[in-house]
């Protein structure tokens, strides 16, 4: 079992903590083999795949973000809020709006390398393994299409009702784009479909 960083934003968090988001979705990066190709597997699902020229056989790539079993541990926006003899106190930016228990989380002051920063925020990407409340294990790996997303799997990515009857998918699609940007909808590209269950009890 491998344990690995994911960067969520706020609002991802905060339906993975209200236990709506049970899916991400991540596109490929195709740079990195460029000679990768999707390829039919022996029980039917597509998978990325390329020949090996040297031995004659198959390459079949393994998911970069782990595979059934492994773990992954969310990284958000967070910031040291205050140190103690013994523990010191995060706060996480995407629950500010609960009640201080909700929004902050204690480890123990020596594993904190972080000076208290009650008004600087450290951005997701840069959060460390120590600093992370939420822990994760994937259930399930999947490649497919953007758009062959369907309302189960839209209502599985934390998307909510709108109340004015559109589609969980077009709440979906406008996420999507608000991350990727305006074209990368249409493009429809390949993604990793993981879906995941909470750790609890898993914070660092």
């Amino acid at each position: 079992m491998k344990e690995r960083g994911m960067i969520f934003n706020a609002e991802m968090v905060r339906a993975i903590l209200d236990g709506r988001k049970t899916q991400t979705r991540r596109p490929f990066n195709w740079k990195r083999q460029p000679a990768m190709e999707m390829a039919e597997r022996d029980d039917g699902s597509l998978w990325p795949w390329a020949e090996d020229c040297e031995r004659g056989g198959d390459i079949w790539f393994a998911c970069p973000y782990g595979e059934i079993g492994d773990r992954i541990w969310v990284r958000e926006t967070f910031r040291v809020h205050s140190r103690a003899t013994d523990v010191a106190t995060l706060v996480y930016r995407a629950s500010v709006r609960n009640s201080w228990t909700e929004q902050t989380h204690r480890v123990p002051v020596a594993v904190c390398n972080k000076p208290a920063t009650p008004e600087k925020w450290t951005p997701s990407i840069h959060m460390p393994r120590w600093a992370s409340r939420i822990l994760l294990e994937i259930i399930d790996v999947r490649v497919e299409r953007l758009n062959s997303i369907t309302e189960s799997d839209a209502e599985a990515e934390g998307v909510t009702d709108t109340g004015f009857g559109d589609l969980l998918v077009d709440g979906f699609r406008y996420l999507w784009k608000s991350i990727y940007g305006d074209d990368s909808w249409q493009a429809n590209p390949w993604v990793w479909v993981i879906e995941f269950k909470r750790v609890e009890g898993g914070a660092a």
